[in-house]
């Protein structure tokens, strides 16, 4: 690896390529004194005091160049020769000039995770790792290297991928890790050990019905997230959006059981079975809702069902439509001077009409929020001014609500 550069610059760069055990030449007219400290202290970096030259390039041939001076013109040179010989150049600060940019990398070796805003904003990327860093405790590569030791024992007694994928989350959340954590590596290799003998997984399912809120993947719970990341099959509805369907685990299987105002091809009887048939299967499924499972969301049907086969399940609320319309909108649903109590309502027409107690949900000093009433908007209004509420009441609209494409509606009733 050739740098090219001397000072402060090419230190920072050159620590980060020395730790990946890079073989490095720096040219450079002078050098900084850590430089030429850790030259003399290193065998794999070599320091030639001369101005840099296009010979160097093709004499070298190295696998890498970088550039990194405090000389914006110098350093775009070297990076027109490298790339007219068809070499790697990073240039520090200048991504334009550059064909290799340097990740920030956090380090549990075996486990690296690398981020880059491919060189649009490195600070940004700077308070991100330092952010990981806290969070990743230090063990975390001696908990890896552990677990490769044990792979290839583990997957020749376990030969289900639902059953192994179980066993090492059980491991990686458990006493085992806490001890790979406080360098108790003896003790851990024992209980992994012990627990491959004597406490294989069940073949026992198990279901999650999580919220996945109005939209806006920010507004998921970390149970959530947690829980949408362990499930082997996900059944999701037309409610939930791209983004939130996006923090599923990846491998997980997706079927889509949407139903719409006007399509009911897969019915609430069969999302139940499908519930009860997968987990009796021993997977863990989850139920991801738009918004919150049992407004309106038919959950209490779902933990009917699996509270009759004796399935086990979790429950994770989510932010509800209106809670999260309403906020994003600016619009309070309870306020001190205007309204004490507010109403949710399932707002969409059954042959054509509402039965709804339309004498109480006209009083003063309270929020009506109707979900699924577009279509049914015209009756709603005239139902609400038929029987007292005054024309002039404050009404609104949100479509779309916490997402980018929100639009909200404002006028009166």
């Amino acid at each position: 690896m050739l740098v090219v550069g001397g000072g402060e610059i090419a230190l920072r760069k050159i620590r980060l390529v020395t730790e990946a055990g890079a073989l490095i030449t720096a040219v450079a007219i002078k050098f900084c004194d850590d430089l030429r400290v850790l030259a003399e202290q290193s065998t794999d970096f070599t320091v030639i005091f001369e101005p840099y030259q296009r010979r160097r390039l093709a004499g070298f041939n190295p696998v890498l160049v970088i550039a990194a001076t405090n000389d914006k013109t110098l350093n775009r040179l070297v990076s027109r020769h490298a790339q007219s010989l068809n070499m790697l150049i990073n240039v520090v600060d200048d991504p334009g000039y550059s064909n290799v940019i340097f990740p920030s990398i956090v380090d549990r070796s075996p486990v690296q995770i690398a981020i880059s805003s491919g060189g649009n904003a490195p600070v940004l990327v700077r308070l991100l790792r330092t952010q990981l860093e806290g969070l990743i405790p230090a063990g975390l590569g001696k908990l890896a290297a552990l677990a490769g030791r044990f792979r290839p024992r583990v997957k020749a007694k376990i030969t289900s991928d639902n059953e192994r994928k179980a066993f090492w989350e059980d491991v990686f959340e458990g006493r085992i890790a806490e001890q790979a954590y406080a360098n108790n590596l003896t003790e851990a290799a024992r209980l992994l050990t012990e627990k491959l003998k004597h406490n294989l997984p069940k073949k026992s399912g198990e279901v999650y019905l999580v919220g996945g809120g109005p939209g806006d993947p920010d507004l998921l719970t970390f149970k959530a997230l947690r829980l949408m990341q362990k499930a082997d099959i996900v059944l999701y509805d037309r409610l939930i959006s791209p983004q939130v369907l996006g923090r599923v685990r990846r491998d997980a299987m997706r079927i889509y059981v949407g139903k719409s105002r006007a399509s009911y091809a897969v019915t609430q009887e069969n999302i139940n079975q499908k519930l009860v048939d997968f987990a009796k299967q021993g997977s863990r499924v989850l139920r991801l809702k738009g918004g919150d499972p049992f407004l309106f969301g038919r959950g209490g049907e779902e933990i009917t069902s699996l509270a009759g086969e004796g399935i086990p399940f979790q429950i994770v609320p989510g932010i509800t439509a209106a809670s999260g319309c309403a906020s994003y909108a600016g619009i309070p649903l309870a306020h001190r001077d205007h309204a004490h109590s507010v109403h949710f309502i399932a707002g969409h027409l059954r042959s054509g009409t509402l039965d709804l107690n339309w004498a109480e949900l006209v009083q003063p000093k309270q929020t009506l929020a109707f979900y699924m009433g577009l279509n049914g908007m015209e009756t709603i209004l005239a139902a609400l001014h038929a029987h007292g509420l005054d024309e002039d009441t404050p009404a609104a609209i949100v479509e779309n609500g916490t997402m980018d494409a929100q639009r909200v509606f404002i006028g009166n009733l």
